[in-house]
């Protein structure tokens, strides 16, 4: 598929996904969030594909968030209401995706693409970005990112992000937990493609296993939670790859992953 909105490379075994609009600082216009989601599938359903890398092209700013102007847009309420379908339906594809993202901010991660970032697995922030959710200040508030926020970040921290607006930088988002990683900008390329290769190395079956369980178990009940795992485990022990990862590790050797 040809995108106009971003780019989309595959390279040993990850799917490189850029943001590419910096005349907008890749807001997130309906089309950029529709070759998103098609993006993401693509990575999905190619089986090449082991880990998917999310950044962008622009040398400051990984996203500015929504595109505001839809917002006052004279259109039916309705059409503005199917437009943010996108948005639940971005972030519950990365969460089942079945194969681990990281997500390079390599710039300012504002607004609704502070969502997209959390939506994804890891996070590996560049020194110097900033984060934050500015709608408050515009008339507008968070809503569709709310979720994710609160299910990452401290209750009276996110209520902070929230209610006040203001960013904050790559240090202080990794202190609260909004990241993982902060690297220098001379060490950032090389930490995440580090990342997307470990993760790349894995076996596919029992990472996307275990991705399943990860996004499945979040809200469970505990008991429900234990009981859902403990099938996981059971289904992992039948396959291939868990003898062939033990049999490698007793082995001495570098296991031979079969993806059964």
């Amino acid at each position: 598929m040809a995108y106009e909105t971003l780019r989309y490379d595959v390279a040993d075994g990850v799917a490189t996904i850029a943001l590419d609009q910096p005349d907008t600082r890749n807001a997130l216009s309906d089309q950029l969030l529709g070759e998103l989601i098609a993006a993401f599938e693509a990575a999905r359903d190619d089986d090449a594909v082991r880990c998917v890398v999310l950044t962008s092209s622009h040398e400051r700013v990984f996203s500015a968030g929504a595109n505001l102007g839809g917002f006052a847009a004279d259109v039916p309420l309705v059409h503005k209401h199917f437009g943010t379908a996108r948005f639940p339906r971005l972030f519950r594809l990365i969460g089942e995706l079945g194969k681990p993202t990281i997500c390079a901010a390599n710039g300012h991660v504002l607004a609704g693409a502070l969502g997209i970032a959390l939506a994804c697995d890891l996070v590996v922030a560049r020194e110097g970005a900033e984060f934050g959710t500015p709608e408050i200040g515009v008339g507008a508030f968070p809503f569709m990112i709310m979720a994710l926020i609160y299910r990452n970040v401290p209750r009276k921290k996110t209520n902070e992000l929230l209610l006040l607006g203001e960013r904050i930088d790559a240090r202080e988002a990794e202190r609260i937990g909004l990241v993982n990683r902060v690297a220098s900008a001379e060490e950032f390329d090389a930490v995440v493609a580090d990342w997307a290769q470990k993760l790349a190395a894995k076996s596919p079956v029992i990472m996307r296993l275990g991705k399943d369980a990860m996004f499945r178990q979040m809200d469970m009940d505990f008991a429900d939670a234990l009981d859902y795992l403990r099938a996981k485990l059971s289904l992992a022990l039948s396959t291939e790859d868990i003898v062939e990862g033990v049999t490698a590790f007793f082995e001495k050797r570098e296991p031979q992953w079969k993806g059964r």
